[in-house]
């Protein structure tokens, strides 16, 4: 068997220079065990914990599917898929989902990852016409197995689990103690790891903020103002509230993103894109965006509207306070409101009455090519050096894409930036480059 690269070489992709005390514990024991129950909150590592010892277990010159990662969300596929990509442990790795052209997942399946990651009823579809060998799949990867049940897909997961005559390790993912695992997932002897103990509590600052007006949007764009350009995320139950509110932040000049399951794939995906990049720094959404997406670290929270139940409030919240950092959640609150019953005592905030949020410092720039293209982000970082003139601390992040890339560029310099690149060579393909709106 041929190996893939070291662990610190996986590592230091990632830009992690030491794991933290959870993935140090978890994964001996996902490597010795056929069978792993992990119960972690979101966001302290538990795709990092998975991830490294299946790569370090699979054979890198076996063309074939050797792992199954399935995901209750289109969002949590691609967020996997980019750790997994990012690490360059020289493995295919792919994604399927709902919401993309099925031809697009034949035309990747006919050269075979080693990894194959989706959501259930993408991933039966393909085993069930037969467009992937199921005998070479040892590995399966349960990632948010407790969503994957709420939002109903048991059986497709019971159907995929038919279609793999070699399995011999499984491993299941949950943010949420509790959970009834049905049978026919086949853990009952697993080793169970629970870190929900050391949820963030104490790194967690829980607030109220009352509002004398019903819409309470005032005191929103008030307390908008009162936290800064920290990055956060406003949470209501409702994508008609979304709109209602955008109109009113846009109308007081409060730049943000949205993320709702009613918007286009893609633009939920630039919605994303922007915010990990700094182009927004606040983001408008559904419970949607309370977990298994791929976001940076977020500073504060906001429940504009009151969550319905106390998981929702629990997956919200974990949205910042994440591993080793420190973060604010506000309860938004009419004076005639009453809390829910789950809610524990708030102390109301100090909300101070200076208006200071400032526009981002960065936008995106949009690029015609991507990975297809045998573009890297190399040749992307060497055009805007040197075709571009930017210097290094113009140049934010990088996402590249299967057939294009997005780029954070300083604002200052973005748009004459675009303008003098459009139309540049990229390998040997000529690519149209132009800031997103």
């Amino acid at each position: 068997m041929s190996e893939v690269k070291n662990r610190k070489e996986l590592l230091d992709k990632l830009g992690i220079s030491q794991l933290n005390e959870m993935q140090a514990k978890v994964i001996p024991i996902l490597e010795k065990n056929a069978n792993t129950i992990l119960i972690s909150p979101t966001g302290s590592g538990k795709t990092v914990a998975f991830l490294l010892p299946l790569l370090e277990s699979l054979d890198a010159e076996l063309d074939e599917v050797q792992a199954l990662i399935l995901v209750p969300s289109r969002e949590l596929a691609i967020q996997v898929e980019t750790v997994a990509r990012t690490m360059g442990s020289g493995l295919k790795i792919n994604a399927v989902y709902g919401g993309r052209s099925i031809q697009k997942d034949k035309n990747e399946l006919q050269h075979l990852p080693a990894i194959l990651i989706g959501t259930p009823g993408r991933i039966g579809d393909h085993l069930r016409h037969e467009r992937v060998h199921t005998e070479t799949i040892h590995t399966i990867v349960f990632d948010e197995f407790d969503k994957s049940l709420e939002v109903g897909f048991e059986k497709q997961m019971r159907e995929i689990l038919s279609y793999l005559p070699a399995l011999d390790k499984r491993v299941l993912t949950s943010a949420t103690q509790g959970i009834d695992i049905p049978k026919f997932v086949g853990v009952e002897d697993a080793k169970t790891l629970d870190f929900t103990s050391s949820e963030n509590k104490d790194r967690l600052s829980l607030f109220k903020v009352t509002s004398a007006q019903k819409d309470k949007l005032d005191k929103l764009v008030q307390l908008i103002h009162h936290v800064g350009n920290a990055p956060g995320i406003i949470f209501c139950n409702y994508k008609d509230s979304i709109s209602f509110v955008s109109d009113h932040l846009y109308e007081n000049g409060i730049d943000h993103g949205m993320f709702h399951g009613d918007m286009e794939q893609r633009d939920r995906e630039e919605a994303l894109i922007m915010f990990r990049n700094g182009t927004i720094d606040l983001l408008l959404a559904t419970d949607l965006a309370a977990r298994g997406i791929d976001i940076p670290e977020i500073q504060f929270i906001i429940h504009y509207q009151l969550p319905h139940s106390l998981e929702e409030f629990t997956h919200r919240n974990g949205r910042t306070a994440r591993v080793n950092k420190k973060g604010s959640a506000y309860v938004l609150q009419w004076k005639e409101e009453t809390l829910r019953d789950f809610m524990p005592t708030l102390a109301e905030a100090e909300i101070e009455e200076a208006t200071y949020r400032q526009k981002a410092a960065w936008e995106t720039i949009f690029i015609t090519g991507g990975r297809k293209d045998k573009i890297s982000k190399g040749d992307i970082a060497g055009l805007f050096f040197k075709e571009g003139g930017l210097n290094k601390g113009d140049l934010g992040l990088i996402e590249l894409k299967q057939n294009c890339a997005y780029v954070g560029v300083k604002a200052s310099v973005a748009q004459a930036t675009a303008a003098k690149l459009n139309n540049s060579r990229l390998k040997k393909s000529k690519v149209r480059i132009y800031l997103l709106e």
